[in-house]
């Protein structure tokens, strides 16, 4: 493979001009498409094979006025009396009526209902409450519903001067909070540290423009397929985040290797060459590992989080195949310029770069010392290092996960207040309804056997029967649980129901509404995380034994994966679920951690661990080939890769740490998790736990039983076949590539 790489590398430098010509019509070609032919599909999540999701199909089937109609929307005006009064007192009626009137005077308000009405009244049993739905009308896609939210709350504004207490619940429209201008500072901190890593502004420049060339080119790729197949909202998030991470990681991996290429005192070509056939070996290995993780979404068997991944995956094959011709291309241009100011002045000044290298590396830099304390001290560190991890990760336990946030996201707003004031005044699970449909031929007989089954599985406040379908088929009852949408009860509510529905001869039952679609859809995205995480621990284990040759090198980098997800997960629970940074987050916390957000993380922070690991332990895999022993093959591979390493993991927390501080918590919190998993990954695990690891077990560590070593594919990420075809250059590190007295 990289006798492959390294020819394919050495024509696109040589035909530079091509290349920038067949990418930039790429580019071009998608944004055509994109333009023109972008879908989005109107469905959302399609979980058909949900009890819950195919009852809801019946229902809408059968009772069309239950369908969803996205021109209307709902909001519930929320009156509550002065303490010790009630609101059904005449005084108080007189504010509840004007408090309606004047929210049926806002545009789009088709209707506001009367909480009094005899035939439903909407008045807490305590009488100090009432609920007034207010129905709106034609909120088209053109119509801007944020100014008539406002409105409305303006209106529980004036109850309020009136004497009342009033919140305003529901939503309108997309309510989804503004992204913080602090993700872009994020992004120019990476870049300011792509500078400080190559000491020189062009290289910088080209590594961030091969990756968002790569990023760009495979998302609008996908936005120009969606015209075949329509693709959700949430499609491209995975796509975005895991393939800006893994461009910047490939461009700086290979860009740094040209560069020792160079120092080395080849020329521009064959340091071209070189860098692709060994660098382009181990960018594509981890790329394809990561491809291969991101299309596996599809044994999970729930259609968007494939589309997810087939997504993702086809943006970082485009990253990968813009690593290993783009950036080819870009380099011959550069030239030497790739270098830094000190090193190109050095040349004129007629200082061989293999002088400078040398005098150089008679400094002891921070990493070598790092390095040499890890490997003099093996055990007490790695133990040390692991038991932090593992008290990290033990909050992982507590994890609550929520396909929603009952009341809103934000603690602090007018629609959870509201939610918070029916919840106990109308009880708690009066806004989380469950629907159970009869079927059968006799449905309106079987009704009252159907609502005694009901109540005697327990925690159920209220059954009320809804209607049966005009051909006689199918009933609908209406049952409000004692427990919130979001409670262990009410899941077990719904289980209990399913449970015992045989006990009604003649009749189907099926339990759905909105709640029963939640908790089934958490359910399947909590059993797919499972079945991903087997899937990617496996994956990473025999990929890892062929790239190696070992078994106990895979076994340790695939634990140390663990170790730097359950710290992921562990201080993101801390810290957005229970709350305990709530002054330094500028989205809101305290709630269920949202129930996609686990894959999310798994599979980013997947791709990135897989390029450290790469990254690092091939180059001490290549040093133990050469004859060199265990510890010293630790020593040396650390030294040529730690800058490199280093820098990505850095850009990459700058990256994410900009996305923690929006104000949505579901984008907050996967920044936040991965700023956190990619610190314990490369810093903690990467380099400390690995090397130390590999220090204790010696030669152990590279064992692999000769008839397994046989049948393996031979993977020659390190460019052994390259280094046997000439003579090889005297060796350097990769630690040369430091031009910053800060990173040294």
């Amino acid at each position: 493979m990289a006798s492959y790489l390294s020819r394919l590398g050495a024509f696109s430098a040589r035909h530079r001009f091509l290349v920038f010509v067949v990418w930039s019509l790429m580019l071009a070609l998608g944004i055509v498409g994109t333009v023109t032919g972008m879908k989005f599909s109107d469905g959302g999540f399609s979980l058909s094979s949900t009890e819950s999701g195919r009852a809801l199909e019946v229902m809408q089937a059968k009772f069309p006025a239950t369908a969803t109609d996205d021109t209307k929307g709902t909001l519930q005006l929320v009156l509550t009396a002065p303490s010790g009064q009630r609101i059904t007192s005449a005084a108080n009626k007189k504010l509840v009526a004007a408090a309606t009137a004047n929210a049926a005077k806002v545009d789009h308000v088709g209707s506001v209902s009367d909480p009094f009405a005899k035939d439903r009244p909407s008045v807490s049993a305590d009488g100090t409450t009432a609920v007034a739905t207010v129905t709106l009308t034609g909120l088209t896609d053109d119509v801007d519903t944020e100014p008539i939210y406002e409105k409305v709350v303006a209106v529980a504004g004036q109850a309020r001067d009136a004497g009342l207490s009033a919140e305003v619940g529901g939503t309108i429209g997309d309510q989804t909070p503004g992204q913080s201008p602090a993700e872009g500072i994020g992004a120019m901190i990476a870049f300011v540290i792509l500078i400080i890593t190559f000491g020189s502004l062009i290289a910088a420049g080209a590594n961030m423009l091969g990756a968002l060339l790569g990023l760009a080119t495979g998302l609008l790729g996908v936005f120009a397929l969606s015209a075949w197949h329509p693709i959700g909202s949430t499609t491209p998030t995975l796509a975005g985040m895991i393939g800006l991470a893994v461009g910047i990681d490939y461009g700086l991996f290979i860009l740094a290797r040209f560069r020792t290429e160079l120092r080395e005192g080849r020329t521009v070509e064959e340091a071209v060459a070189r860098s692709i056939g060994t660098a382009g070996s181990a960018v594509v290995f981890a790329g394809a590992t990561v491809i291969i993780a991101l299309v596996g979404l599809a044994v999970v068997r729930i259609p968007f989080i494939t589309e997810m991944g087939i997504a993702a995956a086809v943006t970082v094959a485009t990253t990968v195949l813009m690593a290993l011709t783009f950036l080819p291309a870009l380099m011959r241009s550069m030239g030497y310029r790739v270098l830094s100011r000190r090193e190109r002045r050095g040349l004129r000044n007629g200082v061989p770069l293999q002088k400078q290298v040398a005098k150089r590396g008679q400094r002891r830099s921070f990493l070598s010392g790092w390095i040499r304390t890890v490997v003099k001290a093996p055990l007490p560190i790695a133990v040390v290092a692991i038991a932090g991890l593992l008290f990290l990760a033990m909050p992982t336990f507590s994890l609550k996960t929520a396909l929603s946030t009952p009341g809103g996201e934000d603690p602090a707003s007018t629609q959870r207040a509201a939610y918070n004031v029916i919840a106990d005044k109308f009880g708690a699970g009066s806004q989380s309804a469950l629907i159970v449909l009869v079927q059968g031929t006799d449905v309106a007989g079987r009704i009252d056997q159907v609502t005694s089954m009901i109540k005697s599985v327990g925690d159920v406040a209220a059954v009320n029967p809804a209607g049966v379908s005009t051909d006689g088929t199918t009933a609908m009852l209406q049952v409000v649980p004692n427990s919130g949408p979001i409670d262990d009860a009410t899941r077990d509510l719904v289980r209990d129901i399913r449970d015992h529905a045989g006990e009604v001869p003649g009749v189907t039952i099926a339990v759905t509404g909105s709640t029963a679609v939640d908790i089934d859809t958490n359910d399947m995205l909590s059993r797919a995380l499972v079945i991903y995480l087997v899937l990617v621990v496996s994956l990473s284990l025999v990929l890892l034994i062929i790239l190696f040759r070992s078994l106990l090198v895979p076994l340790v980098g695939t634990i140390g994966f663990l170790l730097s997800l359950g710290t992921a997960f562990g201080v993101t629970v801390k810290v957005f679920q229970d709350g305990w940074a709530d002054s330094l987050i500028p989205a809101p916390s305290g709630n269920p951690i949202l129930s996609l957000l686990p894959i999310l993380i798994v599979g980013i922070l997947f791709g990135l661990a897989m390029d450290y690991q790469v990254f690092l332990v091939s180059r001490m895999h290549e040093a133990h080939a050469r004859g060199m022993s265990p510890a010293d093959a630790i020593v040396d591979g650390f030294k040529r890769t730690a800058v490199v390493v280093v820098a990505a993991a850095a850009i990459m927390i700058a990256v994410f740490a900009g996305f923690a501080t929006a104000v949505s918590p579901f984008v907050a919190a996967i920044g936040f998790a991965l700023s956190v998993g990619v610190l314990a990954d490369a810093f903690i695990v990467r380099m400390i736990i690995v090397p130390a690891v590999l220090k204790l077990l010696g030669h152990a560590a590279w064992w692999m039983p000769r008839r397994l070593d046989r049948l393996l594919p031979n993977i020659d990420a390190e460019g052994r076949a390259l280094e046997a075809a000439d003579q090889p250059a005297p060796q350097h590190t990769d630690n040369d590539l430091l031009t910053s007295a800060g990173m040294r």
